[in-house]
């Protein structure tokens, strides 16, 4: 099942419990608006080559869009409006002022040199600068781009529009970018967990985890359960992967990763094929890389007792079902990874009001938020005697459409 798919199936579900007019379900469900555009840059060698760029505005009831810029080759139009649609209820179960957005470019930007991804994403930016705005649309980074990417967008923006730091977030900290911003999505990922974790009497310090995705929220994550006591005993990423029962020093393997880019040859570990992580023995599986990763093939193999979504969509719903049926607790992406847009709103609330945070301060609020997003969780999950990823989406959904509503949707 696709990402669009399986989302849906969660929404409608979602809608169900909540017993939503179907006419109001139909509305919360289609997209507001759906970009398409071409991007046609020279390379280096002076040839041209185009690409096809997408942003998905999904909803507007809560406030401006907000969501990712992607650059990787599997960009297609159900994946964006996929994770558009999560955005929505993402953002309204952190209880943000946001609507949902995604956008992407169909292209691999490890092929891309650096002149080349800055030509590209000013000629996006100039194809989409109508369309998005400090109160109207809010992009940020995601898989395939940085905070140079942001920088860019900004620049190109400001040229049709004025200096406007609050349009991207995600961006350089010399141009207005938020303390904390880089590590937000693992350290929101290790905040849920937490939380999650006391409510079965358990701490990090007493559980072993398994990490798949090394890249920016697997390695913060790694880093942050490192610091708190938890035993690393396998992480993988697209270079490799690697396994020691007996924890991973997570300092020198995100140190050996930095000098090599790579996860091959680390000392500290044996190496291990990349899809064994999902099911090798462990307490916390932390999923953070692409979506569809946990699927009806290798669910029944999974050993955790716990699955954080630190990656959209990492898991089917044929998984949940599995793995429901197996007593695994699934911590759904909607919540899980939230850490990132609630630092990027306050690196929205900074630019706006021109007064930036001390670092201290962004991840005394991150925490906050991310505790009372998981109590409001499970409230809903009580109230509808449904599991974490429907009192999610239960959570998201009921605020999206009181919003709608009370903005004066007619049924």
């Amino acid at each position: 099942m696709n990402a669009l798919a399986a989302t849906n199936r969660n929404f409608r579900h979602a809608a169900r419990i909540l017993g939503l007019d179907s006419k109001l379900e139909k509305s919360l469900l289609i997209p507001f608006r759906e970009i398409k555009v071409e991007c046609t840059i020279p390379k280096d060698d002076g040839s041209l080559v185009s690409y096809v760029g997408f942003r998905i505005q999904h909803d507007n009831a809560r406030g401006p869009m907000k969501g990712g810029i992607r650059y990787h080759p599997e960009v297609d139009p159900d994946e964006v409006n996929a994770l558009a649609q999560l955005m929505t209820w993402k953002t309204a179960v952190a209880d943000l002022p946001y609507g949902g957005a995604k956008g992407g470019i169909g292209c691999d930007p490890r092929e891309l040199s650096i002149s080349e991804l800055e030509r590209l994403t000013r000629v996006f930016t100039q194809k989409i600068h109508d369309l998005i705005g400090v109160h109207r649309d809010v992009p940020a980074p995601d898989m395939g781009t940085n905070a140079q990417t942001m920088a860019w967008m900004l620049d190109e923006y400001s040229k049709f529009h004025g200096h406007s730091s609050a349009v991207v977030t995600g961006k350089p900290i010399d141009l207005g970018g938020s303390l904390g911003r880089d590590a937000a999505t693992g350290l929101g990922v290790v905040f849920a967990t937490e939380a999650l974790l006391a409510e079965y009497g358990e701490s990090i310090a007493n559980q072993k985890f398994a990490i798949q995705g090394f890249g920016n929220v697997g390695s913060w994550a790694a880093k942050f359960v490192h610091e708190k006591g938890g035993k690393v005993v396998a992480v993988s990423d697209i270079t490799g992967a690697v396994k020691n029962p007996n924890g991973l020093d997570i300092p020198a393997l995100l140190k050996h990763k930095e000098n090599n880019q790579s996860l091959k040859d680390f000392q500290g570990g044996d190496s291990m094929d990349l899809n064994e992580v999902l099911v090798c023995e462990c307490d916390v599986l932390m999923p953070s890389a692409l979506g569809g990763v946990l699927n009806k093939e290798n669910a029944a193999d999974v050993k955790a007792k716990f699955i954080i979504e630190a990656a959209n969509h990492p898991t089917d719903p044929e998984a949940d079902e599995i793995l429901s049926k197996k007593g695994v607790v699934v911590l759904p992406d909607i919540y899980a990874n939230s850490g990132g847009v609630t630092v990027s709103y306050f690196e929205w609330v900074q630019n706006i009001q021109g007064f930036m945070w001390e670092e201290e301060k962004v991840n005394f609020e991150l925490k906050k938020y991310m505790m009372r997003s998981f109590k409001h969780i499970k409230a809903m999950c009580k109230t509808y005697d449904c599991n974490l990823r429907m009192g999610a989406f239960a959570l998201g959904v009921n605020r999206v459409a009181r919003a709608t509503l009370l903005r004066g949707w007619e049924a």
